[in-house]
């Protein structure tokens, strides 16, 4: 494995004992399809507000996991937000929720998986958590721990893998 290349099964061979895998539910929908590193967290349902502040701030070697409470009546993500996260320099975002724009957010140079897409947008109320533990998928996700994604799934470490 190549310090550029993100394989969670070979992840899982070398470091069993420190990696927690999240229950098979996501789709790869960004351009990036192996992404990871330092996790930040947002917990909000059907509001997209902090997804939008988070991704205007610096985000480099940085993944943004949002525990949208696996809505699927609203999309927390679309193509907007999604370029911003790309010019702040965001690694990937783990969509525990739907997202938008599918076809624009496959051509960008970010690693993105949700749950499913929706065409509809979210309210904005400023309604939200951030830097909280969240858990889905069998996994809880602290905030300074490490995420890494590919088409084979997603796991968690307490430490950087890579």
């Amino acid at each position: 494995m190549t310090s550029n290349t993100i394989s969670t099964p070979d992840l899982c061979d070398e470091f069993e004992a420190l990696v927690q895998v999240v229950e098979p539910m996501f789709v790869n929908y960004g351009g990036r399809e192996q992404f990871g590193g330092q996790i930040v967290t947002i917990k909000c349902f059907e509001d997209n507000s902090l997804v939008r502040e988070l991704v205007a701030e610096p985000g480099e070697g940085k993944v943004l996991v949002v525990d949208a409470g696996g809505s699927m009546r609203r999309a927390c993500l679309g193509d907007m937000l999604a370029e911003k996260a790309v010019a702040n320099g965001w690694a990937g975002i783990l969509m525990y929720g739907c997202i938008r724009d599918v076809d624009a957010i496959s051509e960008l140079e970010l690693g993105v998986q949700a749950l499913g897409s929706h065409p509809m947008k979210t309210e904005k109320k400023g309604i939200g958590e951030r830097d909280i533990a969240v858990t889905f998928g069998g996994v809880t996700f602290n905030p300074g721990e490490y995420l890494y994604a590919d088409n084979n799934g997603v796991i968690v470490s307490p430490q950087s893998l890579m």
